[in-house]
Parts: C-alpha cells; sequence; structure tokens
C-alpha cells in the first residue's frame, strides 16, 4: 500500500479551514464517490482503492491517504492534485510534500 502525507501551514480560522475542508470533500464526494464523516476536527474519507483523513489543528491541515495497489502507480499525480487543491482552499505555498 502506497502513503501520502502532506502539511499544509495556514491563516485561516478554524471555521473558515472547516468550511475549506469540507468543500474538498464534497467536491470529492462530487466526482470520485468518496464518503466521509467528521470526527471532531478530522475528516475521515474512503472509497476503493483510497483511503485516509485530513486533520484540521490552528494554522495546520494533514492529509494523510494510503493508496491501494492500483492506485498506487498515481502517487505523484494524486500528490500535485492535492497541492493545487491546497493551494486554491489555503491560497499558499506548499510548505512539504
Amino acid at each position: 500500500m502506497s502513503h501520502i502525507f502532506i502539511e499544509r501551514s495556514h491563516q485561516q480560522t478554524a471555521d473558515e479551514a472547516r468550511r475549506a475542508v469540507e468543500s474538498l470533500a464534497q467536491e470529492l464526494t462530487d466526482r470520485f464517490g468518496i464518503s466521509y464523516h467528521w470526527q471532531d476536527d478530522s475528516l475521515y474519507f474512503e472509497r476503493a482503492g483510497v483511503k485516509g483523513q485530513i486533520e484540521l489543528e490552528p494554522g495546520m491541515v494533514r492529509i494523510d491517504a494510503r493508496l491501494g495497489f492500483l492506485l498506487a502507480a498515481f502517487k505523484y499525480q494524486l500528490e500535485q492534485e492535492i497541492h493545487r487543491e491546497l493551494d486554491q482552499l489555503f491560497q499558499s505555498a506548499p510548505d512539504s510534500a
């Protein structure tokens, strides 16, 4: 199983960050049929071939995703797409990959 871990700092309030992540999750649901749920400040997501979570902390968002065998070949492209989405949601440059 392949693994994607991304951390991104941001300047948004907790409510703004939660709304941004919720918007992203809804878009992923519409585009790819993921299911998700919130538990405290963590959004857990899952669909065939991928599962993980997005954790919100003050000034920080962390994405931890585990890719199944078939999606592992697309790890680099998926990481780049995640960074692009985070750039739009949080309007800043990536901190780390």
